[in-house]
């Protein structure tokens, strides 16, 4: 394969969405992990707590799916304000 391929295929790997996860941890307060969602997502109270409801209730929760560079600054984010966050492509 030529160099200029694999280079394209990397670039396309980058451009694709990637989900932002939040998991289930026995230490934050509901209230806390709205509260963080709300700060750093931008997300209306709403739909903070109704991702929190879903981290609570199914262990893990999407919270935002997007760019790359985005991803990585959101989940490092939520990770300073000590909640369990990965990225990860759709679908893993």
């Amino acid at each position: 394969m030529p160099e200029s391929d694999t280079l394209l295929e990397q670039d396309t790997a980058l451009d694709q969405p990637w989900n932002v996860v939040v998991y289930d941890d026995p230490v934050n307060l509901m209230d806390y992990v709205t509260w963080v969602f709300m700060k750093v997502l931008s997300l209306p109270k709403s739909v903070a707590e109704r991702r929190m409801r879903e981290v609570h209730e199914q262990g893990r929760s999407v919270v935002w799916n997007g760019g790359r560079e985005e991803a990585e600054l959101y989940t490092q984010q939520l990770q300073s304000h000590q909640l369990q966050a990965k990225m990860e492509k759709p679908g893993e």
